[in-house]
């Protein structure tokens, strides 16, 4: 990873024909290849360039999604902090709010897709807009039913109450009909008027119904006993009540009673003269022909199966709802076209194998977020528990995996995916450590949330290749402090000790030092190499210098010069500097110490060559560096005299 700053994006691979080329481009989405064909140059004939995206998740690419993705995230990991030693029973209504916070998430994307479908002038993004709506549509179709079904598992009784609460939820357009029948000038005339009133009864929304019927029947003089009678069935019409002391035997008992009343009305013709009101009869009584009828109202054969049970087994109990559901979906569709992918997705949810609903899910849909989500809630309950897959992964684990690999394609949405990566007990590391090399480290600060991740997972792998990248990218840039501070972060001595000597050359040219700041604060981490170390006394001796410290300075000059920890082409350098400290009036270096630079003055002129100073320098130069060595040599000469006089005074 050190080697590479970005990822390549493209590579073309000359093919076997002449002027064709294989491609790939890497990421962001999983399968990007590619054939191009194009014009050689001198070549006649017309040339095109052509690319053929094989497959590509865009929805991550989407703003609105994101919101989705974003949202979702904090579910997720809220989810994840659920204690796991309470009690089934007592996280129940936590599973079930959690569940109703993602379909509430879904519905607000939704709602906001349509929205910008509706006012974008855009042919193509509104028909994009518009399927992403159906596709979130029918995923908080499935998500609901799941929902009823698995997480939240009412009894019988409650189970048709929530039943009809889902159908309502998929089934508003009946609200929007409604509305527009009963803000016309005259409501019972109206030529929706009839099916509102028929819609609602489908529902079970027998109170609007009644408050519609009321108008009719205010008009209706001579047929008035015939609404009252309708008026008073719909108003006794038992509803179980979870919450009330009576049982379901008992329930059941007074909703036959209720049922056979009006049975009876049917058959006594008591509704005959009236087409409408014989019509909502029927289908109180539960008539298969009759729902089948206004299959235009029902719109799908949920709704139907829904309606039926409702009219005519209100107690049904979860393990009857496959047999209902898969006769209500052969009465209801074309015996001549088989079953689309979502039918076959909520008949899977009905007869309450929840694998299969993830399975036909993770073919059917776009993306992973759907099944990621889902699964991780269902594990939770402790319903996923016996399914693990051949190759040592647990279902939950293998798609939350996927989804979180999806969200590392892009630029700001990874980040989302370490929190998934981190609730993978089995494999989330492993996935992390390879996907997060793959970052592109566009800017410092994108490297240093890239770097914290790291760090607070203790990956020193990762955060040495990290670190590595980025200094050796600010090194090019000739940011050389950035360098320094990268490379120490990586505990790079050889970097380090690279970048140091850069520092150096740069003071020789210009005679400062850049950075001062950073230098000067390295504390500790100027041990990571010798020339780091070398670097931060130097300073610190320019420091002592320029404070007019002059012995403090020239001990730490010595010692720097003795201990040969600066590069040979500094050695001279350090030499000069102590030209004007042997050329104070107040003797600073002591006899010991002349002597000391003296050796070294000659261990240095001793590896020259003979005629030149060095052959690749200019006879300019040369000159320079000879002056130089005869100042020095003077300059101790006289240091060494009058700090023996001085030394001789002092011990007599």
């Amino acid at each position: 990873m050190e080697e590479v700053d970005v990822e390549p994006t493209v590579t073309n691979i000359p093919a076997a024909r002449d002027g064709m080329h294989l491609g790939f481009a890497w990421g962001p989405g999983d399968i990007l290849v590619f054939d191009t064909v194009y014009k050689a140059a001198g070549a006649t004939g017309s040339g095109s360039s052509l690319i053929h995206v094989v497959r590509k998740d865009e929805d991550i690419y989407s703003p609105i999604l994101r919101k989705l993705f974003n949202e979702s995230h904090h579910i997720f990991v809220g989810l994840q902090t659920i204690r796991e030693d309470l009690p089934s029973k007592n996280k129940k209504p936590q599973f079930v709010s959690i569940s109703k916070s993602y379909r509430s998430v879904i519905r607000a994307c939704m709602e906001e897709l349509q929205q910008v479908a509706v006012s974008t002038q855009d042919a193509e993004l509104a028909t994009q807009y518009g399927n992403q709506v159906s596709i979130l549509l029918a995923i908080e179709l499935i998500w609901n039913l799941c929902e009823v079904l698995f997480i939240d598992a009412v009894p019988a009784g409650s189970l048709l109450l929530h039943l009809l609460d889902w159908v309502r939820l998929h089934k508003a357009d009946v609200d929007e009909k409604a509305r527009e029948v009963l803000q016309s000038e005259s409501p019972v005339e109206h030529h929706g008027y009839w099916d509102v009133v028929v819609s609602y009864v489908l529902q079970g929304r027998l109170e609007e119904a009644r408050q519609m019927l009321a108008k009719q029947a205010a008009q209706q003089y001579a047929d008035k006993n015939m609404y009252k009678l309708m008026d008073n069935l719909l108003s006794k019409m038992p509803v179980y009540n979870p919450g009330s002391i009576h049982t379901l035997t008992e329930f059941d008992v007074k909703w036959r009673h209720w049922h056979e009343e009006v049975d009876r009305c049917l058959q006594d013709k008591s509704f005959a003269s009236n087409v409408h009101l014989e019509l909502i009869c029927k289908i109180l009584v539960g008539d298969e022909d009759t729902l089948l009828e206004h299959k235009e109202l029902l719109s799908t054969w949920y709704h139907f199966l829904v309606t039926r049970l409702l009219f005519a087994h209100p107690t049904i109990k979860p393990t009857e709802l496959h047999y209902y559901a898969q006769s209500c979906m052969a009465m209801f569709l074309d015996s001549r076209s088989a079953p689309e992918t979502l039918d076959s997705i909520l008949l899977a949810a009905f007869d309450f194998d929840i694998h299969q609903v993830i399975k036909d899910c993770s073919i059917a849909l776009n993306n992973w977020w759907f099944v990621a989500h889902l699964t991780d809630l269902l594990d939770h309950c402790k319903l996923l528990q016996s399914h693990n897959l051949h190759f040592g992964s647990n279902l939950r684990e293998f798609l939350l995996l996927e989804y979180a690999s999806g969200l590392f394609n892009h630029h700001s949405l990874w980040q989302l995916a370490v929190d998934y990566f981190d609730h993978c007990p089995e494999f989330g590391r492993v996935y992390l450590e390879l996907h997060i090399e793959r970052v592109p480290l566009d800017t410092e600060r994108k490297a240093l949330k890239v770097l914290r991740i790291c760090e607070q997972r203790q990956m020193p792998e990762q955060v040495r290749s990290i670190c590595k990248i980025m200094a050796k990218r600010a090194l090019r840039n000739n940011r050389l402090g950035s360098a320094l501070s990268w490379s120490i972060r990586a505990k790079d001595a050889a970097f380090a000790t690279l970048i140091s000597e850069r520092f150096l050359q740069d003071y020789c040219t210009r005679g400062t030092f850049s950075d001062l700041d950073l230098i000067d604060n390295l504390g500790p981490a100027m041990l990571l190499s010798d020339r780091l170390t070398f670097l931060v006394k130097y300073h610190e001796f320019h420091k002592l210098y320029g404070e007019k410290c002059f012995t403090e300075a020239a001990k730490l000059l010595l010692s720097l010069i003795t201990a040969k920890i600066a590069p040979r082409s500094f050695w001279m350098t350090l030499l000069t500097d102590a030209l004007p400290l042997l050329e104070q009036k107040e003797v600073i270096f002591s006899a010991g110490q002349s002597y000391e630079l003296m050796f070294f003055l000659e261990e240095l002129t001793s590896s020259f060559k003979p005629a030149t100073l060095n052959s690749d320098k200019s006879m300019q130069e040369e000159d320079i560096e000879l002056t130089k060595v005869e100042l020095l040599r003077l300059a101790l000469a006289r240091n060494l005299a009058k700090a023996i006089v001085k030394e001789g005074t002092v011990d007599a």
